[in-house]
């Protein structure tokens, strides 16, 4: 008896042990995000629990009932999702499957676990289906997908993507002996636009041609990318026919000529310049075509903007002279290894020396000599302008500094000054403190200009050029008359000598309209109290012709070409006996 009783307390002690870890189960399943359908094989009853109901909005007692729950998704998931829950059916103890309800918008993953009995078959033993909501998970692949291939600021596909989309271009062409033609798209002054519009009306425009560009798009023959910044990227596989380039830019030119509305109501009208490289003249890789049509892009840049050109063997030797050039500059600039010209300006009316201007001279490291027009714009472009623009000045006043003490003598030391240099905050207090350190005069000191820069940012200029005036330098206008030539920012800049550009004095003698500009600009200085200087003046005629219609100073081979500081010396040194 007391064995029985102690048997029966057991039996109680377990039930309530089972009874407690069935709710502890019910409660971890009913507080998961999962629902669940749990079926023994060795029957047709169903049990669901968890978030099942939820989920679908009904529970399921018998396995007939399956084909409610089916309805609830797409027809062409169907099929898999029997396949899922039904896996003994073909013989697997796991399945799992992703599909959607028939609303489309919601995913699910299915997942069904079976184990074998002791005989290794699947009857009399536990099934469980899972489901799982992963319409969020899906939503963060898709985006990381989307992120993948396309551009976020114009829709369209990505560098990384275009690259590998390329690559099989090439390869294709490769089997098929044809050719992938690149085109590099490289909106015109871009930068003005987000400048004076600002960057969102930028981003906007942006847009609007990446949808041009997605509109172009042709399966498997061609794509468009978004490469960086104001830069895109086509490829069309097999340009012919109706596929060609010229096609293709005909209509980039026609769309581009039309203007671009943004949502602020403004209308925009750009232009292009574009670059062409193709396979396989232009390289083997996709790498190779794109860095080519990049090369040939930076060349129709020079060349005016606004313009179609294909890559030529010339353009990438150009190139890499540039290159090779610049890499030559760069230890030139970190070494100061330049050397200070001086070119004599002449009073008309005495020929007595007005003063010099100085002028920087490079010879590389194998003796040849490059001009300036060639390595200054490469300075201005990969920033070593500031340092060879200090040395200029410095070097230049050191120099007027011992020719003024020995030959005890004041004339005008004339420096070009680079425009991006006038935009640096320091740059007064930095020609303040040079002419300090060296102890020259203010007044002997005169910077020239370009008309560019007043173009740019004339309010800021002209209050940095009015602290040195006001310091005792001179302002000269360089090249007048070859820029915008504005009559209306003349009146209002603070310049004290008007330099009349060669390319005037050049043709003067020869061509009437040329004498008519150029008497009328010296007319127009010296009413508004300018001295005025002819540079480029090359013979007697031109001299006699200018020193007649009342130009102040002369400038030019005829009276003195630029020359090294010791010749200078003999030259003042002569002045003065």
């Amino acid at each position: 008896m007391e064995e029985k009783n102690y048997q029966l307390d057991l039996l109680k002690a377990q039930n309530a042990q089972l009874s407690k870890s069935e709710r502890i189960y019910r409660l971890v399943c009913e507080s998961s995000d999962y629902g669940f359908i749990y079926q023994s094989l060795g029957g047709e009853e169903l049990l669901t629990f968890g978030s099942f109901e939820s989920m679908f909005g009904l529970s399921l007692h018998r396995t007939r009932e399956l084909d409610i729950l089916l309805e609830k998704f797409l027809e062409e998931d169907r099929r898999a999702i029997l396949e899922t829950i039904n896996p003994e059916d073909y013989g697997r103890e796991f399945a799992t499957c992703e599909c959607r309800l028939s609303s489309g918008h919601i995913w699910y993953r299915i997942v069904t676990r079976i184990e074998k009995n002791d005989e290794g078959v699947f009857a009399d033993k536990d099934k469980v289906v899972t489901f799982m909501n992963i319409t969020r998970e899906k939503a963060q692949h898709s985006d990381l997908l989307y992120m993948a291939y396309y551009d976020t600021t114009t829709g369209i596909y990505n560098r990384n993507y275009f690259v590998s989309l390329l690559t099989e271009f090439i390869a294709r062409a490769d089997r098929d002996k044809c050719r992938v033609s690149l085109l590099m798209i490289d909106i015109d002054d871009f930068k003005k636009i987000n400048d004076v519009q600002g960057i969102i009306i930028g981003d906007e425009l942006l847009q609007q041609v990446g949808f041009y560009l997605k509109g172009k798009m042709v399966k498997d023959r061609i794509i468009c990318s978004h490469i960086n910044n104001d830069i895109f990227c086509v490829a069309i596989y097999d340009a012919t026919g109706p596929f060609s380039v010229e096609n293709f830019y005909n209509d980039l030119k026609k769309r581009f000529s039309e203007s671009f509305h943004m949502s602020t109501g403004q209308e925009i009208s750009i232009t292009a310049s574009v670059g062409v490289a193709e396979y396989p003249d232009a390289g083997g890789s996709a790498l190779d075509i794109i860095n080519c049509a990049d090369i040939v892009v930076y060349n129709c840049k020079k060349l005016g903007k606004n313009i179609l050109q294909y890559f030529e063997a010339p353009i990438l030797d150009d190139f890499l002279k540039n290159v090779d050039i610049e890499n030559k500059l760069k230890e030139a600039a970190f070494n100061n290894n330049f050397m200070m010209y001086f070119q004599p300006q002449y009073v008309a009316r005495t020929r007595r020396l007005r003063g010099v201007e100085s002028l920087i001279r490079w010879k590389d490291d194998t003796g040849k000599m490059i001009p300036p027009s060639v390595f200054i714009p490469i300075a201005e472009k990969n920033g070593l302008i500031d340092s060879i623009g200090h040395f200029v000045v410095e070097e230049s006043l050191r120099q007027y500094k011992k020719w003024s003490d020995f030959y005890e003598m004041h004339f005008k030391l004339s420096i070009n000054i680079s425009s991006l240099q006038y935009k640096k905050d320091d740059f007064v207090d930095s020609i303040m403190e040079l002419i300090e350190k060296n102890s020259v005069d203010p007044s002997d000191v005169e910077l020239e200009i370009t008309e560019s820069i007043l173009i740019d940012d004339f309010d800021s200029v002209t209050a940095k050029l009015t602290r040195l005036r006001n310091f005792g330098v001179s302002i000269s206008l360089d090249d007048f008359g070859t820029g915008y030539s504005s009559l209306s920012y003349l009146k209002k800049f603070p310049i004290d000598t008007l330099k009349v550009d060669k390319s005037f004095i050049d043709t003067v003698l020869d061509d009437a309209s040329t004498r008519i500009i150029t008497e009328s600009i010296l007319n127009m200085s010296h009413a508004m109290g300018f001295e005025t200087i002819a540079e480029g003046v090359e013979n007697e005629r031109q001299f006699s012709y200018l020193a007649s219609v009342g130009c102040d100073v002369i400038q030019g081979f005829y009276l003195g070409k630029p020359l090294p500081s010791e010749k200078i010396d003999e030259l003042l040194s002569y002045m003065k006996k």
